[in-house]
């Protein structure tokens, strides 16, 4: 499998730190912004789009099968469903 990563120069943990961040809280894009700077983090509400845009269909894909008693599906920049799966 090659790696999703590979042309980035921010490194894979802070990619994945923001998108659990903006999938698992009912966070906005510049509330995602604001605690990755609080941790020193700098990127703008745009980069954190972009990367939910570019990996969070593969974050998806692996994460199938996993069974979630409730959560949020993302389906556009600041647009969410519920869901609760019995």
């Amino acid at each position: 499998m090659r790696n999703p990563f590979k042309y980035f120069k921010t490194s894979p943990e802070v990619i994945r730190l923001a998108l659990m961040m903006y999938v698992r809280f009912p966070l906005s894009l510049r509330n995602v912004e604001d605690l990755l700077h609080e941790r020193g983090i700098d990127i703008t509400h745009e980069t954190v789009r972009f990367w939910w845009n570019r990996f969070g269909p593969i974050f998806a894909s692996r994460s199938e099968g996993v069974g979630f008693r409730a959560g949020i599906i993302r389906t556009g920049p600041g647009i969410s469903t519920k869901f609760s799966s019995a």
